[in-house]
């Protein structure tokens, strides 16, 4: 993993040599470097007690009682490291005590910077809060390429997202959210990939988006629904302070009309081109 970037997010433990600043607060509990590290192996993570160039992870924890090697940033060794090995071209990623609990136990962390302050001192950025990991940037309709015969042995979800049908859909989508005055936008790293997603006051929308042109209608639709009520259990267990409503978004109304009653009883808002009522 040495030499790649994060974007920002760290995905996971699985694959990281990891080495940790003193003992970490994981979930509300000290616990020292031996015991963390075991943690992070249970995780598919290789644990080192020094930096080194195969370090890709650092865990900021407790330095109250330990000696720095940098006073004037009063920084630990192994931050001094991590910067100067970010400085030189390869990443490391950063992530504090919440940032590793939140891997322990499989969800995506934000991968602190490392910014300069008053007196040259150095230290990483908090993490921004929760509220703000469910909606990315603006979304933007995509131009679908063309596909082959040999692409129907693709995930069916890849290949649907190709789609000018679907494309179609989430522009008309957008186009009348728009009119509302709502500003439609993509997942945020670390989210799983839903569709669209946008906010009414302090309530999100997670939207899947599927076409019903060329494929057969009832396997779209329970995609669709697998994974919009996915998506929402992840935000849901990640968030659970918010207010998040799954929407399920067809290319047009769907010809058996079972499919309101299921989406309703499955706590699913269903809806579909042109006129997307209930959104």
């Amino acid at each position: 993993m040495s030499g790649r970037t994060c974007q920002g997010t760290v995905r996971g433990l699985g694959g990281h040599t990891i080495c940790f600043t003193g003992r970490v607060l994981v979930d509300g509990e000290w616990t020292v470097r031996m015991r963390c590290a075991q943690l992070a192996k249970n995780r598919g993570a290789v644990a080192k007690t020094d930096f080194s160039r195969k370090v890709t992870l650092v865990v900021y924890g407790d330095l109250a009682s330990k000696v720095v090697t940098d006073s004037r940033r009063e920084y630990s060794s192994k931050l001094v490291d991590a910067d100067a090995s970010r400085n030189g071209g390869r990443h490391v990623c950063v992530v504090d005590a919440d940032g590793f609990s939140r891997l322990l136990k499989r969800r995506p962390a934000p991968c602190l910077k490392l910014r300069k302050s008053g007196a040259g001192r150095v230290r990483p950025v908090a993490a921004a809060p929760p509220r703000s990991e469910i909606l990315g940037g603006p979304l933007q309709v995509r131009r679908p390429r063309q596909r082959s015969s040999v692409d129907l042995t693709l995930d069916l979800n890849h290949l649907d997202k190709a789609t000018a049908a679907h494309e179609a859909t989430v522009g008309a989508l957008l186009a009348h959210l728009s009119g509302q005055g709502i500003e439609v936008r993509t997942h945020a790293p670390g989210s799983p990939a839903f569709d669209a997603g946008w906010s009414r006051g302090t309530d999100v929308f997670i939207a899947e988006v599927k076409s019903l042109t060329g494929a057969r209608e009832d396997q779209q639709i329970r995609l669709g629904i697998g994974q919009v009520l996915d998506y929402a259990h992840q935000l849901r267990t990640a968030h659970p302070g918010r207010r998040l409503h799954p929407v399920l978004v067809l290319e047009k109304r769907p010809v058996d009309p079972r499919w309101s009653s299921l989406a309703h009883s499955a706590g699913i808002r269903l809806t579909w081109a042109p006129g997307f009522t209930d959104v």
